[in-house]
């Protein structure tokens, strides 16, 4: 496939007039525009849009009326192929605070998803993020607090063999009794994320002194950034190589605090992420999220005492927002695509248009970011 006449977002993060060849969903070829191309195949007018990757989520729940946690080869299929429909076409969808034998029959299910599937107009599961169980009580949110239990080295390593490798990243609160030594032990195996927690600023930079280096839907279940206790969000400022998620739904994050966590953290360090739930896509109504009642309405999804209870806003409107928030279309881009992926280290073969890797591009309209076409060949 041969992709001309639009303006392609390159790996070094700008727009440039260049053409996209394509063979056997890997791209070949990232050429000048005005360079003579003798092709055969299906050529692709992208005239007026933007060429950008497919976006990547490493933190989401579900969407179309399923989740992740029905542990389901179903559920994750029709999850993946409303994500496509959206532009995203790599998944980290993440568990909830369960039980045991619940994780690890959501992670054996992934599992074998990832041997058994066709991905054909399907976003890619690439990974699996484990939002709980090892997070704070007193900062659950949406998560069951009477399911919380105290990190665990060894459960990792059986749930990461169960996943098949699937376990990329893990939300954990490092104040917790064994949290530092569960990361020094396994973050060379997968990436730790402090989130869901109390933790104050020298117990954070001691985390990612062991080896975290993220921070889970940044402002929202930890403490503010204050001018006399830094907390999580001062000390990930602070470590170099810290990623941050971000949560721009237009509910969760007011715009005067994304566009400073886009100035603290810098374009190299930003994720954003959508933390979607089975509402996404779907109409008004009562859903549910982790076994607890959730009610949705407009853009906002809540518990029965108000908490709020992930999102309902897919990662592409997340996109478009941040932007609308003032953010640069390139840096929102960035930190939609090849940031997560870098993030979970999926950046050798996803996250950019460059030759090699996976031909996952999509056709941005370049008036108002609508999605024109998603290609994965």
């Amino acid at each position: 496939m041969l992709i001309k006449n639009g303006l392609v977002f390159t790996e070094k993060c700008r727009f440039e007039h260049l053409s996209v060849l394509t063979e056997d969903g890997v791209i070949t070829g990232v050429l000048p525009a005005y360079a003579m191309i003798k092709y055969g195949g299906e050529v692709v007018d992208a005239s007026g849009c933007y060429v950008v990757p497919g976006l990547t989520d490493i933190h989401f729940h579900g969407c179309a009326g399923h989740d992740l946690c029905e542990g389901t080869a179903e559920a994750i299929s029709s999850i993946a192929e409303f994500e496509y429909s959206q532009g995203v076409t790599t998944i980290c969808p993440a568990t909830m605070t369960l039980p045991d034998e619940d994780i690890a029959e959501i992670l054996r299910t992934a599992g074998e998803y990832t041997k058994n599937s066709a991905d054909k107009d399907r976003a890619k599961l690439i990974g699996v993020h484990l939002e709980g169980p090892f997070i704070s009580p007193e900062k659950c949110g949406a998560q069951k607090k009477e399911l919380i239990q105290p990190p665990s080295a060894d459960k990792l390593r059986a749930w990461q063999s169960i996943s098949g490798g699937l376990i990329k990243l893990v939300t954990i609160a490092p104040e917790t009794d064994g949290a530092i030594e569960c990361i020094r032990q396994l973050s060379g195996s997968m990436r730790f994320s402090l989130g869901h927690t109390s933790c104050d600023y020298d117990t954070a930079v001691e985390a990612f002194g062991a080896g975290a280096d993220h921070i889970t839907h940044m402002y929202n279940a930890m403490p503010p950034f204050n001018h006399r206790a830094p907390s999580l969000i001062g000390a990930a400022f602070d470590t170099a190589g810290v990623f941050a998620e971000i949560i721009c739904d237009g509910v969760h994050v007011s715009e005067t605090a994304v566009r400073a966590a886009f100035r603290l953290f810098g374009d190299d360090r930003m994720i954003l992420i959508s933390d979607s739930m089975e509402a996404a896509g779907m109409p008004d109504g009562e859903y549910q999220l982790g076994g607890q009642r959730v009610s949705v309405k407009g853009n906002r999804a809540v518990l029965s005492d108000g908490t709020l209870a992930g999102s309902v806003t897919p990662l592409a409107d997340c996109l478009r927002t941040a932007v609308k928030m003032g953010i640069p279309i390139e840096i929102a881009l960035k930190a939609a695509t090849i940031n997560p992926c870098r993030s979970i280290g999926e950046d050798k073969k996803y996250g950019s248009i460059s030759v090699g890797k996976a031909a996952h591009i999509l056709l941005l309209d370049r008036e108002d970011l609508s999605l024109k076409a998603v290609y994965t060949r």
